[in-house]
């Protein structure tokens, strides 16, 4: 694949979108790992997976327990480099900008019950044969719909704002929750949803269960998917995903929703329509 800056039909933006690549990769300089590192990166990203709530200490300890020789300043590096965070109370925790505005948390004590009420998104880390990646995803909460969804090499803000603009082409809900990471917070972020009319909620510090929706995708996602299959590279990882959601929103039934799929409880149908709605823009 190549980028043409010289070329006078198309713009770079306009040759990244065709190529599903994002403009910030074309700058981008890839951070030097050695294979201890990218191996240890898949050890938390395991842990964490299974208990979110664990903090640096906690999975430093795991990781001793399971034989690595660690320190817990080596694990918080590694896990500021992918992006994770614990989610209990503590201090500090939330990487945000200060510069930027923080929304509060609109609902506590609100039931969701009807689609387009609610979405949420996040980002998680997903391992591969020779690095690593991030996925956003873009979850209506009442039906368990997935949206939307990138993958992306780096943890920018353009990958989440091209994610949301992907999702906001299918509806637009009334709130839309995320966490408080700079590329949430950010103006750029937040005034898509602005322009739209859509109330901005975001997750208290250390709240565990503000976002659990998305939390709960995550581990069906890589223990379902991302660590059976262990793709090697982002195109391979990208079709492997793809196949995945359309799996997950039209075929994967849900006990918390009576046993429909998150498509029949969001499109309200019984029967199954076409294949990748939100998958086909990706």
């Amino acid at each position: 694949m190549v980028i043409r800056e010289d070329n006078s039909i198309l713009s770079v933006r306009r040759q990244c979108e065709l190529l599903e690549l994002n403009r910030s990769s074309l700058y981008y300089v890839p951070v030097d790992l050695t294979e201890e590192d990218r191996r240890l990166m898949d050890a938390i990203d395991v842990e964490f997976t299974a208990c979110p709530f664990y903090g640096v200490r906690k999975i430093a300890r795991e990781l001793c327990k399971k034989g690595w020789d660690v320190g817990r300043k080596r694990v918080r590096t590694l896990m500021r480099l992918m992006g994770l965070e614990a989610v209990i109370p503590t201090k500090n925790t939330s990487r945000r900008n200060p510069e930027h505005k923080v929304y509060p948390y609109l609902l506590r004590g609100i039931k969701i019950n009807h689609v387009n009420q609610v979405w949420g998104m996040d980002i998680t880390y997903v391992r591969l044969g020779n690095g690593f990646a991030y996925l956003a995803a873009v979850m209506d909460w009442h039906s368990r719909y997935v949206i939307a969804w990138r993958l992306s090499n780096t943890l920018t803000t353009d990958f989440c704002v091209d994610c949301l603009n992907d999702a906001l082409q299918y509806g637009k809900p009334e709130i839309f929750n995320t966490d408080q990471g700079c590329q949430f917070t950010s103006a750029e972020f937040t005034q898509v949803l602005l322009d739209k009319g859509i109330k901005i909620s975001m997750d208290g510090r250390g709240r565990c269960l503000d976002n659990i929706f998305v939390e709960r995708l995550w581990r069906s996602v890589k223990y379902e998917n991302v660590y059976l299959k262990g793709y090697q590279s982002i195109p391979e990882a990208r079709e492997g995903l793809r196949e995945y959601f359309d799996f997950y929103n039209m075929e994967r039934s849900h006990q918390s929703l009576g046993y429909k799929t998150p498509w029949e409880m969001y499109s309200g149908l019984e029967i199954v329509e076409p294949r990748g709605i939100a998958a086909q823009k990706i």
